[in-house]
């Protein structure tokens, strides 16, 4: 990826609506080299698809709970059997692999305190080997980005 490829790929990320038209006035091609360009980030995987951002509260869900989890044994089974799960579950939006005093972090979304509980009690605690499970609330954003940042 060179520093134009870059560029198309920030401007994307800012306006994944954006025409080729557009696009190609932002970063300084005609219409057809910005389209190849586009066409190679997309076949490369660069560029995995294209979404909406949603506002999350907007849509029903104002909560956001980010919760740490630790699995009792750490064998190829328990692992693979819980991120099998963990991947089914709906109101979570993203699982990471830790270092550290806990093994995955979670970002969970609910419409309420109860809906969490809920989601806790009959979706988070059926999965076999967990071994703890540790919980914090965000009540505010101070910034979320949806670019990635610019070399």
């Amino acid at each position: 990826m060179d520093k134009t490829d870059r560029r198309i790929v920030h401007e994307l990320q800012l306006d994944g609506r954006l025409s080729n038209q557009d696009l190609a006035q932002r970063v300084n091609l005609s219409p057809s080299p910005c389209l190849r360009r586009v066409r190679r980030l997309e076949e490369a995987g660069v560029i995995r698809g294209y979404t909406a951002l949603v506002d999350q509260k907007a849509y029903g869900y104002p909560l956001t709970v980010f919760t740490r989890i630790s699995l009792a044994r750490h064998d190829k089974e328990t692992v693979t059997r819980f991120e099998r799960r963990i991947r089914e579950i709906d109101e979570i939006l993203d699982c990471f692999v830790l270092t550290g005093q806990s093994d995955y972090q979670l970002r969970v979304v609910a419409t309420s305190l109860e809906d969490y509980e809920r989601f806790m009690r009959e979706t988070l605690h059926t999965i076999p080997g967990i071994g703890s499970i540790d919980t914090s609330f965000a009540f505010g954003v101070v910034k979320q980005a949806p670019a990635l940042p610019r070399k």
